[in-house]
This record gives structure tokens, C-alpha cells and sequence, in this order.
């Protein structure tokens, strides 16, 4: 069983900057990919950000936050980051942390953390 727990949500001011971190613990191996993605009220669930951890390189940035956003890991912390710079009140919404493994096949996913910009 893997375990995501994401944090550092909060309210934000509009140009300003956030930082995500997602913590994974449990049995993490053969990791294809980690992620972080949005979803705001009403809308459906989209990608902010992807790194490929196996079976390639690579990062994958949505493109409403391209430019703005920047995925990294730190392996030996299990910790993945998000930064968003220059937010905007559209990048309100709840940031789901998402794992991938090759072991079983399955996606796990955080409980989200909530993000407010204000105008």
C-alpha cells in the first residue's frame, strides 16, 4: 500500500508564489511516474505536472501553468515539490498528488490540498 500526503495549501495573493510538497510512504517501488493535478468546483480534473521517474525522462507541464510551474523530487526524502509562480485566481482549486507504479498497475492519489488565490 503506497500513502500520499500533500501539503502547504493555503491562501495565496495573486502574483505570488506557492510550494507543494507531496510526502509518500508505503511500499514505493518501480515508480513509472509522479504527479501533481488540479481540480476546481465544477471542472474536471486536470494535469498540472508529471515527472517520469522510469521507463524514460522527462517532464510533462499542463498548459495553463507552463512557464510558471516547476516539478522536482527528492528520491531519498520520497518527497515530491511543486512550485507555482505568478498564481492566478484560476489556480484555485484542490492539487492532488499522484503516484504511478509499474509494480501493480495502479494509480494512487493524495487527499489534496486546497489552494485559494485571491484577487
Amino acid at each position: 500500500q503506497v500513502q500520499l500526503v500533500e501539503s502547504g495549501g493555503g491562501l495565496v495573493q495573486a502574483g505570488g508564489s506557492l510550494r507543494l510538497s507531496c510526502q509518500a510512504s508505503g511500499r514505493i517501488f518501480s515508480i513509472a511516474t509522479m504527479g501533481w493535478y488540479r481540480q476546481a468546483p465544477g471542472r474536471s480534473r486536470e494535469l498540472v505536472a508529471q515527472i517520469r521517474i522510469s521507463g524514460g525522462s522527462g517532464t510533462t507541464y499542463g498548459d495553463s501553468v507552463k512557464g510558471r510551474v516547476t516539478i522536482s523530487r527528492d528520491a531519498a526524502k520520497n518527497t515530491l515539490y511543486l512550485q507555482l509562480n505568478s498564481v492566478k485566481p484560476e489556480d484555485t482549486a484542490s492539487y492532488y498528488c499522484n503516484m504511478f507504479l509499474y509494480a501493480d498497475g495502479r494509480s494512487y492519489w493524495g487527499q489534496g490540498t486546497q489552494v485559494t488565490v485571491s484577487a
